[in-house]
Parts: structure tokens; sequence; C-alpha cells
């Protein structure tokens, strides 16, 4: 809900007036209601009159913001006139859509509104129907992912001039520090997919060698993303999920297994198509079944974590390692560091004791 005090009344030398307020923080000088859709302007009045006319303006101004009127959303806000509160929240996904997100996060979105709706009635939202939502997700990476998708909406929401502020009641839930194991022989595991499908390897060679991620960046990659001397894949931010451009190095060992074509082809189709969205992940699962060296919580961003953890071993910088991960702030690299098995104390560090007999 917007901050506001009521309108004082200010009479100016020339004896105009206008009414001065403060509003979300943001101090207004108001001679008439027009921001506010009211049809009064107190210095048409003879002067007299004005003072007395400023005050019924003031009041009514103050009666307006009261019942939740922002006069910075006015314009959008009457784009929304007359929906329900559900059906402002659809056309906040049509908004996102718009904004180009990726069709997973699209997908989590369409999910949370969808719970949501069903627990409202006649299109109404209100805290009891977000937290009839969200209780049903009693896993707190569940429940976080949940409420972040209901966050993303409304913000939107608000964006378009919707007022309804439900989700401050509800914070995140404190999740349990997940360990991504890394991979002992990298090697030997790239031999052994090689033997079993080529282009789940080159996925895997790509996600260790270049830190890309599998399911998006490299699954759409074209022969056209790569330098004419295959030393570096460049990545509009569109194609990456921090949003920015992209520049990556490909190691030597990367470079001797390609085999370009057409700038326009994908690198595995072999033509303009891309693969289906589930395609590495269904290829990871089949080749886990019959593979043994994968060990239990090894997955196919273990590639992408043993890369990480590579080169934060050898140069001990959290800065190159979040460029290299293409992560949009250091925060976020500090944050993966939390859960990738990097020991951070030597046995020189721990507690010494005086030899005894």
């Amino acid at each position: 809900m917007i901050e506001f005090n009521y309108p004082k009344v200010v009479l100016k030398k020339d004896n105009a007036v206008y009414l001065d307020i403060k509003i979300s923080g943001k101090r207004m000088r108001i001679s008439n209601g027009s921001k506010f859709n009211i049809n009064l302007s107190p210095n048409t009045y003879p002067i007299k009159e004005r003072i007395n006319q400023a005050n019924i303006l003031a009041a009514q101004i103050y009666s307006k913001l009261l019942s939740g009127y922002d006069p910075f959303h006015v314009k959008v806000a009457n784009k929304i006139q007359g929906l329900s509160d559900l059906e402002i929240l659809e056309k906040a996904m049509i908004k996102k859509v718009d904004q180009g997100v990726s069709n997973h996060y699209l997908t989590q979105l369409k999910y949370s509104l969808s719970a949501l709706a069903k627990n409202c009635s006649d299109g109404k939202i209100c805290e009891g129907a977000i937290e009839k939502t969200l209780i049903n997700f009693t896993n707190p990476t569940s429940y976080n992912t949940m409420r972040r998708g209901l966050v993303v909406l409304f913000n939107a929401a608000h964006e378009m001039g919707w007022n309804r502020k439900l989700m401050k009641g509800f914070k995140n839930k404190r999740a349990k520090a997940k360990l991504h194991k890394p991979i002992e022989n990298v090697s030997a595991l790239l031999n052994e997919i090689n033997a079993c499908n080529k282009n789940l390897y080159l996925c895997c060679l790509l996600t260790y060698g270049c830190l890309l991620r599998p399911h998006r960046e490299i699954r759409e990659l074209t022969w056209g993303d790569f330098s004419d001397d295959l030393s570096t894949i460049r990545l509009s931010g569109n194609r990456n999920k921090s949003g920015r451009n992209r520049v990556v190095p490909v190691p030597f060992y990367v470079r001797k297994v390609l085999q370009p074509s057409s700038p326009h082809h994908n690198l595995f189709t072999g033509d303009l198509r891309e693969p289906n969205p589930d395609y590495f992940k269904s290829a990871w699962s089949r080749f886990k079944k019959r593979s043994k060296l994968i060990k239990q919580g090894q997955t196919l961003y273990s590639f992408r974590h043993t890369g990480a953890i590579d080169i934060y071993k050898r140069t001990g910088s959290i800065e190159k390692l979040k460029t290299a991960m293409g992560h949009s702030n250091i925060l976020v690299s500090l944050t993966y560091l939390r859960g990738l098995d990097i020991t951070e104390l030597k046995e020189d560090d721990m507690p010494t004791l005086e030899t005894f007999s």
C-alpha cells in the first residue's frame, strides 16, 4: 500500500492555492484534481472561496488515496480497471511472455498461477488463498519455488497498477544445502559417454570445458555462435540465464572434436532445427541406466560443477569464476560455491594439540 499524509492547503502571495502532499516519498504540489480524476480547480473560484474549495479537494484526494488510488500508475491502472484479480495476473503472465522469459520459467509461472486459481473464488485473491496454495508444498525448495513464481506475477501486476500487496507475510523457508557431487575422473566418464551417444558426449564436453548450461545454452548452439577459428563462443543476452552478452573461450580439447558446417545449422541436428527441450535430459537418463562410472547424486550438471571447482582451485579467484560461469553478480557465485564439494580448510588450519604420552 502507498504511504501518504493528509494534503495541506497552502496559500501563495498571489492568492493562488495548492495542496502540499507527500505520496510514497514523493512530494507533490497539486493545484487541481486532474491527476485524481476529480473535476475541481480551486483557483478558478473567487479569491474568498479558494481556500474552502482547496479543503474540499484535499478531502476528496485523501478519500481516493485511502481507497488505494495511485496517481503514479493512473494511466496503467486504467488498463486493468474492471478486471478480477486472477484476470490481472493472467495479463501479468502475458507481460512476462513479452519480456522473453525461457519456456522453463514460463512453465513455472503458469503452474504457480494455476495452483493459486484453484483456491480462489470469483477471481478474487486473498491471503487465505495464498496460504492454502503454499501449504501443499512441505518441501522447502518446492515451497520457495512456488512462492517465487507468485511473487514474480504479483510484481508484474503491481507494475500494471494493481495495488494489492498480499505476499508480505509469506517468507522463504530455509532449505538445507544440497552438495553437488563432482566427477572424480572426467576423462573416463567422457570416454564412456562417447561410446554410447556422440551428441551427449559433445554436450558434456561443452558443459565441462566451456561451463555452458546444457538444456538451453548448449542445446540451442549453432555454428554461427562460434568464431571463425572456433576459439570462442558468443551468446547474446537472450540466449543465456544472466541476460547479458557472454563470450566464452573454447579449450583445445573441445575444438579438436568440433566439425563445423553451415553457420545457421544446429550442432546436434545438423540443420535449422534444434533438439527438443528434454533431449539431453532423456539422453542422460538412458545413459545413466547403463553407466558403470556415474555415482549417486551426479547429474548432467555435475560436469559444470566439476569445471567450476577446477577453475576455483587453480585460480582462487571468485571474480574469474563469476565470469566463467556467466553469473549475473558475484553474490550468485558465492552462493554457488557453498553447494560445491570444496574444502575451504586445510589440516594446518585445524586446532593444534600439544604432544602427549
